[in-house]
């Protein structure tokens, strides 16, 4: 993973400024994977850009995240630690690459690809990345949307068969194959309240959390550099350029004097 320096993470926050909470998701994966083409990241499985997120949240403020959140049944507020190493390193295994051969087939299953077959359905569909989420989510059904965007084939006893027709007990199973095969696509937390030992669940977003961080770290960054122009009329390009060590240094030799 290349990490851009303090200027390069600057312009990625202002540039987020500007976008929704989803744009904001894909300018973080870009920061994350800088050499990756920008036509593949939209379409890789979701859980393989919350693994990246995961990684570049480790690399930007270290492992240690601090979550707080309020307790289901008493309301009492919650606060703990997660390790966002241990989520990149295991989300990190969830790509298709190593899906295995289909054995009831003559030939290798496509790894971009999921079979699903169930009372004379046949079905291949691939993975769902943030692009088909976005696309989905602004139509007026995102489940139907979802299964045209990525059904590739779907037979039943043979016969061609529209996305939209598919039965109840296929669509779940193809839910349930795609949960398995991208499982940090939905990361889930389950908390048990330390008050009323009650469980509360709730989604951990790590593209909002990281955001959260990157926002507070850039308005301190510019106040810091605001400060330190002021007092040696230097440039934001020669501050930005200082190491955060040296930064802090400067910094406290303008309180002092």
């Amino acid at each position: 993973m290349g990490i851009t320096g303090a200027a390069g993470l600057l312009a990625a926050w202002e540039a987020g400024l500007a976008v929704a909470p989803a744009g904001r998701a894909a300018l973080l994966h870009r920061t994350a994977r800088p050499d990756a083409d920008a036509a593949v990241l939209p379409v890789l499985p979701v859980g393989e850009r919350e693994a990246d997120l995961f990684a570049l949240r480790r690399a930007l403020f270290g492992d240690r995240m601090q979550v707080r959140l309020e307790c289901a049944a008493c309301g009492s507020e919650m606060e703990f630690d997660l390790d966002a190493g241990d989520f990149a390193r295991s989300l990190g295994g969830s790509g298709s690459a190593d899906r295995p051969v289909d054995p009831s087939t003559d030939r290798s299953v496509d790894p971009s690809l999921i079979r699903v077959r169930e009372d004379g359905w046949d079905v291949e569909f691939r993975l769902p990345g943030p692009a088909d989420l976005t696309a989905a989510a602004r139509a007026a059904d995102p489940r139907a949307a979802l299964l045209e965007r990525c059904v590739v084939r779907a037979l039943h006893d043979g016969a061609a068969v529209p996305a939209r027709s598919l039965p109840a007990s296929v669509q779940r199973r193809i839910a349930e194959a795609a949960e398995a095969a991208d499982p940090g696509a939905d990361v889930t937390l389950n908390v048990n309240c330390p008050e009323c030992d009650a469980a509360t669940r709730a989604e951990l977003d790590i593209a909002s959390y990281l955001w959260t961080e990157l926002d507070a770290w850039a308005r301190d960054l510019l106040l810091d550099v605001h400060l330190l122009a002021t007092s040696y009329g230097w440039s934001e390009p020669e501050i930005l350029a200082l190491s955060p060590l040296r930064r802090r240094y400067y910094l406290e030799l303008c309180v002092d004097v």
